[in-house]
């Protein structure tokens, strides 16, 4: 059985909420075993649960929130656009990211590449 596009909307918003507040351990149990990470676009592609759990690790210390901005699902694909805001001392670091996945039929994400680039950053 094909996962619905209600495990799907419900594995994204997760996603963004343990991005910005989660640690990685939580994020990554929304992984499906043999998953890949590609983010952003062009660097190399994490294809291990321990690479991607090192790449979520660095978000556990930061000060941020998160929000879906739009989503957009067909079948067993989801792309969507979220914001997240990080705050280190009066700065706060804006980036809205459009990622792309796939899901298995649990609705756990088997691809992540996320769409964006250091000019994307805002300042504030």
């Amino acid at each position: 059985m094909v996962a619905t596009r209600e495990q799907i909307e419900q594995t994204v918003r997760a996603y963004v909420d343990r991005v910005a507040t989660g640690t990685a351990d939580q994020v990554l149990e929304l992984y499906a075993d043999g998953a890949t990470v590609e983010d952003p676009v062009g660097t190399e592609v994490r294809t291990t649960r321990e690479s991607i759990r090192e790449f979520y690790a660095p978000l556990e210390t930061m000060d941020q929130t998160g929000r879906l901005v739009t989503v957009r699902i067909a079948g067993n694909e989801a792309a969507f656009e979220f914001e997240l805001v990080s705050r280190a001392g009066d700065q706060t670091y804006t980036l809205s990211p459009i990622d792309v996945m796939t899901f298995d039929d649990d609705g756990r994400i088997t691809s992540m590449r996320a769409f964006w680039s250091g000019e994307d950053m805002v300042v504030g």
